[in-house]
């Protein structure tokens, strides 16, 4: 039968997640499945329930339930639990154990792209305080990167993020418009809202116009792959990092998680962008 994997969340209908873990598989040479518990907020204990009972091996965990599955976790990594957040979860024979690969999936997808921005005297900006950027946060400090500055547009919860920090990273919180104005001071910029999603996609978080040459500009959304966001920042002389990397690479740690097998990624990349340009 091989491993039971899969997905719950709410709503998940249009999860890449099975495409990318079979890929998975069938490169690693796994038998297993992957499917899709779309899964209610009232039905979220019981659904939790009969996964355990039917002897799954593990599940992701999506939104709205990164935070409210917690509580029935018997364990919690301690990376996870110091994010706030699991969306990677091991059923070992009856106990479930979460984990949080958002932070390491992001740096991988980083280092396999654009590694020279990862350097310890690399000054940082991160847009947005919500539970992606708490993770990514979390793992760039790890990393030791020693500056990073956080924005949003309310500075207070911002803020929130700074327990999350190492002692040699020196951070500094910003508003939107503050982070406007001092683009130039960075050289890599991570964007982890939702803004400039699809259907909004004319949506835009903040201007790049005082942006350097050659900055990284990260955007983690991926529907569209390339962001308004994105397309001013190549205007501005800047490289490109897209969101359906940070999405395969936090995927391959879970799949390690569960197997004990790191996957091959060779041509993955290219297959998940023609699935999200439709071809």
């Amino acid at each position: 039968m091989g491993y039971q994997l899969g997905l719950i969340g709410y709503p998940v209908q249009h999860s890449l997640s099975p495409f990318i873990h079979h890929q998975f598989m069938e490169n690693a040479d796994i038998q297993g499945e992957y499917q899709l518990y779309e899964t209610e907020p009232e039905q979220l204990e019981k659904r939790l329930d009969q996964l355990t009972e039917a002897g799954i091996s593990g599940f992701n965990v999506t939104v709205p339930y990164k935070q409210a599955v917690m509580p029935f976790l018997e364990e919690v990594d301690q990376e996870a639990l110091k994010i706030g957040a699991v969306n990677t979860v091991v059923n070992d024979n009856g106990t479930l154990k979460g984990y949080n690969t958002d932070g390491i999936g992001y740096i991988r997808s980083l280092e396999e792209a654009c590694p020279d921005v990862l350097g310890e005297d690399k000054k940082i900006l991160i847009l947005g305080a919500g539970g992606a950027a708490r993770g990514i946060y979390r793992a760039l400090a790890k990393h030791g990167i020693r500056y990073i500055s956080i924005a949003n547009r309310t500075k207070s919860k911002a803020e929130g993020l700074l327990d999350l920090k190492d002692l040699h990273t020196q951070t500094e919180i910003l508003s939107n418009s503050e982070a406007e104005d001092a683009l130039g001071n960075y050289d890599l910029v991570v964007h982890t809202t939702s803004v400039g999603m699809s259907p909004k996609q004319d949506d835009q978080v903040i201007s790049l116009n005082n942006l350097k040459p050659h900055t990284v500009v990260s955007d983690i959304v991926y529907k569209p792959l390339n962001t308004k966001l994105l397309r001013q920042a190549e205007r501005m002389g800047a490289r490109s990092h897209q969101g359906h990397t940070m999405l395969l690479y936090q995927a391959q740690y879970a799949f390690e998680i569960w197997t004990g097998t790191h996957p091959s990624m060779d041509g993955l990349v290219e297959q998940l962008e023609q699935r999200l340009r439709g071809n």
